[in-house]
């Protein structure tokens, strides 16, 4: 799905970090090693449609790297 974050994430908190992270060969191997970390909070989103939503977004970061792959793991209102 395709989306555009609107404004600021709030309620942030990581979800799990290093060798918990079942996709954390494939973030390296695509964008580097680091120290990653998978991440959630809340976000207001405007998707394909054009609709402003509330959505618990989820996404991978690191130190240096950025913030990578974000998902809407599902809309809050």
């Amino acid at each position: 799905m395709h989306f555009e974050i609107l404004g600021e994430i709030t309620d942030i908190e990581t979800i799990a970090t290093g060798k918990a992270i079942r996709d954390l060969a494939r973030l390296e191997k695509r964008y580097g090693a680091g120290r990653w970390r998978k991440m959630k909070g809340i976000a207001e989103v405007r998707i394909a449609t054009g609709s402003i939503r509330r959505a618990e977004i989820h996404w991978y970061e690191a130190h240096g790297i950025g913030r990578k792959r974000f998902k809407i793991k599902r809309f809050l209102d």
